[in-house]
């Protein structure tokens, strides 16, 4: 006979539900500029992919790293 011991459950109760989104302050969308479609898109996907690759050693850095951007700090040694 099949029962059913440890099935699914909710993780806590609904009443809590959204309550992180309630609590953040409402930010207004900023007005960003149109992004190319068609065949300029298509130019802008080939330039990032086959033209600006930087030719060098180890790994390859997949296009969403943030390496460029993050600067690493030291630790301070206490």
């Amino acid at each position: 006979r099949w029962r059913a011991l440890n099935m699914g459950k909710v993780h806590g109760s609904l009443s809590r539900a959204g309550k992180v989104r309630d609590h953040t302050p409402k930010v207004e969308k900023q007005a960003k500029h149109k992004k190319p479609t068609g065949r300029a898109k298509h130019r802008l996907l080939y330039n990032k992919r086959f033209l600006n690759v930087v030719v060098g050693f180890g790994k390859k850095k997949g296009p969403n790293s943030n390496e460029k951007k993050v600067e690493k700090k030291p630790a301070d040694k206490q």
